[in-house]
């Protein structure tokens, strides 16, 4: 009889090739599964809410797993961080149904991309925040942030393969705090580098290259455009899969 555990995972993206297992390379899940090898003796899917990209990081990220094997959460969990590297932590364990799925189960995810606006930088935050040293006008970018609230045809702001690109975006908002400029967005579902693109349209917005008009005519066409560039990776962050 097998046991299935709800994980929540924090990492820190920066010197792994995203979170899905692939040949040759540091991935979360390749590192979990091994983890979990060693101590149910059997090779064990680790299935999570979503796919990270090289170098995203996350403070929330789910998933789920089944063992043979009925452990206590706070042995399991402590098992697993000692086998874990420590850029990869497991920071809540639980029981739970065989029903759950932590890829279908999920209603929305929230993401978080990190943009720190300064001349200088701490070597502290550098590798969790783009940093961008010119001005930018975060008046416009907030008001461009706003307009992705809808639910639409997100190909242009991805780099999409898939068959069904409409998603739903319940927020999205800039705030400022000191020199960071902080971007949250909620949504159903995620395109790839959807949250990088939408990241780097709007930093073009608060650059003068770009009108909100210019925003609206990019979902009207409904294709990629170089209007839209991706944001790097290190300043994006999974920070909850809500369920």
């Amino acid at each position: 009889m097998e046991q299935r555990y709800k994980a929540i995972i924090s990492y820190d993206g920066t010197d792994f090739h995203g979170w899905q297992k692939q040949p040759g390379e540091k991935t979360i899940q390749g590192f979990l599964e091994k983890a979990l090898l060693k101590i149910s003796k059997k090779n064990i899917l680790v299935i999570g809410s979503g796919r990270t990209d090289a170098g995203v990081h996350a403070l929330g990220q789910c998933a789920h797993f089944s063992i043979p094997i009925d452990l206590n959460e706070n042995e399991l969990s402590h098992a697993l961080n000692s086998l874990l590297p420590p850029d990869i932590r497991i920071i809540f364990l639980e029981k739970t149904s065989p029903e759950f799925h932590a890829r279908r189960s999920a209603k929305s995810k929230i993401y978080q991309y990190r943009i720190f606006n300064s001349a200088h930088i701490s070597p502290f935050v550098i590798r969790y925040v783009h940093h961008w040293f010119g001005p930018l006008n975060i008046k416009d970018m907030k008001e461009a942030a706003v307009l992705f609230v809808r639910e639409a045809d997100y190909n242009p702001f991805s780099s999409n393969r898939l068959l069904h690109p409409v998603r739903r975006v319940t927020h999205s908002e800039i705030r400022k705090e000191g020199n960071e400029i902080i971007f949250t967005i909620e949504a159903s579902g995620f395109l790839r580098y959807m949250v990088r693109t939408i990241v780097g349209t709007i930093l073009e917005v608060g650059r003068g290259h770009l009108s909100h008009a210019d925003i609206e005519t990019i979902f009207e066409k409904g294709k990629r455009t170089r209007l839209a560039p991706t944001a790097p990776a290190k300043g994006l962050c999974l920070i909850k899969v809500i369920y």
